[in-house]
């Protein structure tokens, strides 16, 4: 197969018809040997029924119906572990990624020999809170992890089935998908765009902070260092303050000051906590990635003439 295309569905039930449209009308214009692949994660609208409405028409689209809601990257995780092209066309179903950026990506592939083409804005969209909160995630990610991350690159991107294979090689629980996008390696290269506006966000504010703090636990050590250079310090400061109390007590001198010492105490009371949480989240992952469920559960595969049930299956 030269080609597949995968997105995935959330919310997503104004959208879909007219990704399908635009997006079989670009893949055509390169190849008629392709499949699109529909992701649905869960969704609690009527995406599921306008995508099976679609498989009736179209013989070169499939819908994975999950179990339940797995969460947007694990979704887009087994799509790809499904694609079966040569080429595979990452997108978001919301047409704020424009379908029709297929064509360009696979021309830059092809004529530099790129394993992955990705998109990315030059600023980001929203307004003046998201834009900022987004700068300052994409400072911090970058300041603690071991790899840089584009900044402001988006979901749609090209890859090529060796690239594809190695990325779903990845078997995290709980991980971010834009780290293991560039920890895979390969070469790759961005592509300016411009992206729209999605009427109604799937990313809430806790959700985003959610995704900041997956994104450090998965790929950085930086917080554990952190806490234990920390330790050290007021360990440090702690011993000389205490030789300094001593020496202030031998020369006679009555010590007051119960304010100071239980400004103190909170301090380091909730330094410690703080410290003990951070600890906690790298403890929580070792707990889930030593159960080793499955990745996501598929509980349909719709296609058409070959409509396959299969209940319970691991992805």
């Amino acid at each position: 197969m030269k080609l597949s295309v995968v997105t995935t569905l959330f919310k997503s039930a104004p959208y879909i018809e007219e990704f399908h449209r635009r997006i079989s009308s670009e893949v055509k214009k390169i190849t008629g040997d392709y499949e699109i692949i529909m992701v649905d994660d869960g969704s609690p609208d009527e995406s599921l029924a306008i995508a099976l409405k679609l498989v009736e028409l179209d013989p070169k689209l499939r819908v994975i119906e999950l179990s339940r809601n797995f969460g947007h990257h694990k979704a887009m995780m087994t799509g790809l572990e499904n694609a079966g092209g040569e080429h595979v066309f990452l997108i978001d179903v919301d047409l704020e990624e424009p379908p029709e950026l297929l064509n360009q990506f696979f021309d830059e592939l092809q004529q530099r020999q790129y394993d992955v083409v990705y998109g990315y804005q030059q600023e980001r969209k929203g307004g003046w809170f998201e834009r900022v909160s987004g700068a300052i995630a994409w400072r911090l990610m970058n300041l603690m992890l071991p790899i840089r991350v584009p900044r402001n690159h988006s979901t749609v991107r090209l890859m090529t089935k060796t690239y594809t294979s190695a990325l779903v090689s990845h078997k995290e629980r709980k991980t971010a998908i834009g780290g293991l996008w560039v920890i895979t390696g390969f070469r790759q290269h961005g592509i300016e765009f411009a992206k729209g506006t999605r009427r109604t966000k799937s990313y809430t504010l806790a959700g985003r902070f959610g995704m900041l703090l997956e994104s450090i636990t998965s790929f950085s050590e930086t917080p554990l260092y952190g806490v234990f250079f920390l330790g050290l310090f007021i360990l440090a400061c702690s011993t000389l303050i205490a030789v300094y109390l001593t020496i202030v007590r031998i020369m006679g001198t009555v010590l007051e000051g119960w304010v100071s010492v239980m400004v103190s105490v909170w301090m380091l009371g909730g330094l410690g906590i703080f410290c003990i949480g951070v600890v906690g989240l790298y403890v929580s992952r070792i707990f889930i990635e030593t159960k080793a469920r499955p990745y996501t559960i598929v509980r349909n595969v719709h296609r058409q003439l070959h409509h396959s049930t299969v209940n319970q299956k691991t992805a």
